[in-house]
């Protein structure tokens, strides 16, 4: 039994369980309130910046430049006159005269059809003509001896008194010079219906032979020697020119919501996939009121003028102009990013006597800290409230707002109208940090 409490003892002692506890002076106490005290009030009256020590901010500069609002809109290059040339009799092609690319004048012959079936229509028809023509003269011929007949009877029929020729002869007489006056007219007739019939075959003759109706430039040919031409429809595409490629005008399909900026004489440029790095000039000749629909989607044609000087450009290729509606010279050029910035700054801490007389001894000492003003969305809305515009500059590290006149936008800057805006001047577009 001693050793069990032997035991116990030496087991107290090594834990110190039984050791009488030391008491605090209370000298130190009193130093330690005093300084978590310290503490709290050294933190509930920092400066009220303090917290914005960690915010930055991204600035960019205000420039002075040219704006452009832009309109862009693709279309397809072609010539200003561009003219299919067909046939507008049948026949068998005897020989083709010009080839692509092949530059011809007005009246030079492209192609010939074979005309031995034309040259003998021709030729009957001059012969029906020869008939009619003689068949005229037996008319006339007719008419002329049925006439000296009807005079003799007449002046035998005064000199007897009317008693003879009897009355019956002499309407005879007179009926075979009406019909012979009419044969003489049916001659004529005739003679006008061979001649007609004469000259078209004649004209066919001539259409036989294809030739160009302008000075210009083959784009296309369909035919060969030795085609047969079937013109009994429609007149078939044989060649396809171009009047002149050195002026060209470029048809493109302008978006239903932009055609309300785009008008006549705005200039433009346009670039093609043959030559990516090198932009053409255009001038806007005419906006179409015609609607055009494909897949539900609205536009307007709008032609351009197109200089092809240097005939880099051909019919056909595909286009992509970019059509200045606005242009604004020595404009003052601030981001969009710039007018669509609004700081998330930490609210002020007020001080004042009636705020602090509110507060606990605990919160005087452990502080919360301040609220955070939420951040404003962007929601990548490139327009800009010309009413409420405003921009952001630093005065030292505080943000300052400066209300601002705005003017046309190109989607990246805009134009600023400002006394206290001036080129140079550096706005805030960004924040980091705190309230970010």
């Amino acid at each position: 039994m001693s050793d069990q409490n032997e035991k116990s003892t030496e087991l107290n002692e090594i834990l110190d369980l039984e050791a009488p506890r030391r008491k605090w002076p209370r000298r130190l106490i009193v130093i330690l309130v005093l300084l978590a005290a310290g503490a709290g009030g050294l933190w509930y009256f920092r400066p009220a910046n303090r917290g914005q020590a960690a915010v930055s901010f991204r600035t960019a500069q205000v420039t002075k430049g040219d704006l452009e609002v832009i309109v862009s809109a693709t279309g397809t290059l072609e010539p200003v006159t561009q003219v299919d040339v067909g046939s507008e009799v049948s026949g068998t092609l005897l020989t083709v005269e010009a080839d692509f690319n092949d530059s011809v004048k007005k009246g030079q012959i492209l192609a010939r059809l074979n005309t031995t079936k034309l040259e003998a229509q021709r030729d009957q028809a001059k012969a029906a003509l020869a008939v009619a023509q003689a068949e005229l003269q037996s008319a006339q011929a007719a008419a002329k001896e049925s006439k000296v007949n009807l005079e003799r009877l007449k002046k035998t029929f005064e000199k007897s008194g009317g008693r003879l020729p009897s009355r019956q002869d002499l309407d005879a007489a007179q009926a075979t010079y009406d019909k012979a006056l009419a044969q003489v007219n049916m001659a004529k007739a005739t003679i006008v219906k061979s001649q007609a019939s004469l000259k078209a075959y004649e004209s066919d003759l001539d259409k036989a032979i294809i030739k160009s109706p302008i000075d210009g430039l083959i784009l296309d040919r369909q035919v060969e020697p030795g085609q047969t031409v079937a013109a009994s429809l429609s007149a078939p595409v044989l060649f396809t020119l171009a009047e002149n490629l050195t002026n060209m005008k470029l048809s493109v399909s302008v978006d239903e919501a932009d055609v309300g900026q785009v008008k006549e004489g705005q200039r433009a440029t346009f670039v093609v996939d043959a030559y990516p790095a090198k932009k053409f000039p255009a001038q806007i000749t005419q906006v179409r009121f015609a609607p055009q629909e494909n897949d539900g989607v609205i536009t307007y044609d709008c032609i351009l003028e197109v200089d092809n000087s240097s005939l880099l450009l051909r019919p056909g290729m595909t286009a992509t102009a970019d059509i200045v509606t606005i242009e604004v010279k020595g404009a003052v050029l601030a981001p969009n990013s710039a007018l669509r910035f609004s700081p998330a700054l930490p609210e002020p801490t007020v001080q004042g006597a009636d705020n602090k007389s509110d507060q606990g001894f605990i919160s005087k000492i452990m502080p919360r800290p301040s609220r955070r003003q939420r951040p404003q969305k962007n929601n990548g809305d490139k327009t800009v409230n010309k009413e409420s515009a405003k921009v952001w500059i630093l005065e030292g590290d505080r943000p300052v707002p400066k209300p601002v006149t705005v003017g046309p936008s190109d989607g990246v800057n805009t134009q600023i109208i400002s006394d206290d805006i001036q080129p140079g001047a550096r706005v805030i577009i960004g924040q980091e940090g705190p309230g970010k």
